[in-house]
């Protein structure tokens, strides 16, 4: 069977169930919970320090009200890491790489912090549609296009995560089986291809977390807004 490049994001299937949810559960396996039984070692602690800063860069920009979303916020940043960095490995699926995953985190989040704006101070919150000192015959407009964005924001995340993910995770095969293909041919070639697809991977690495941050702070970023 003829496989192509894009078979790597299809949803892999046992039994004729697919088993996409599992590898969305599967990394929240990974991380211990201890209690106060546990004896410290290197791993909790670790894994400790990691929540608190994560938590720290996250909630610094927000006030009291908002810091009832960490818990949320911290929890989809671990998870999104998790999934993007177990998604590196060799024979494994990326349930990011998929539109429809990521816009079902996206988009009640951000329905969420929208109508937490409206509830708590709807004027300021309507009032980010009409810039101050906007002229009469441009109001209209303004209003349209600060809708639109707005509107557009959840799109834009679901669809940011999922192009950077599949993209990376593209080249990485391409520059793979290049790489496989001149060893019989061009052994320098094929020594100097994988030594670019080794950099690639640490690039895809750093990718993998930046993206996974970048996804949650725009969420409190969008949280800060209407609070």
């Amino acid at each position: 069977m003829n496989l192509s490049f894009f078979d790597q994001f299809t949803s892999p299937h046992l039994l004729g169930i697919p088993l996409i949810l599992l590898s969305m559960l599967f990394p929240t396996l990974l991380i211990p919970s201890p209690d106060n039984r546990w004896v410290t070692n290197r791993l909790s602690t670790l894994q400790s320090w990691c929540i608190s800063l994560i938590t720290k860069q996250l909630m610094t920009p927000l006030n009291k009200n908002g810091h009832k979303w960490a818990l949320i916020l911290t929890s989809l940043m671990i998870l999104l890491l998790s999934i993007n960095l177990l998604g590196l490995l060799p024979y494994t699926f990326t349930p990011t790489t998929q539109l429809s995953m990521n816009m079902a985190l996206a988009f009640p989040l951000w329905l969420a912090t929208l109508l937490t704006g409206l509830r708590n101070q709807p004027s300021a919150s309507l009032g980010h549609l009409l810039p101050e000192g906007t002229p009469t015959p441009l109001i209209p407009a303004l209003i349209l296009i600060e809708t639109t964005s707005l509107l557009i924001r959840p799109l834009a995340l679901g669809v940011r995560l999922t192009a950077n993910l599949t993209a990376g995770h593209l080249l990485i095969q391409l520059i793979s089986t290049a790489s496989t293909a001149l060893l019989s041919i061009m052994p320098a070639i094929s020594i100097l291809t994988t030594t670019i697809l080794l950099l690639l991977t640490i690039l895809e690495v750093a990718v993998a977390m930046i993206q996974a941050y970048v996804f949650v702070l725009l969420l409190s970023l969008y949280l800060q807004e209407n609070i």
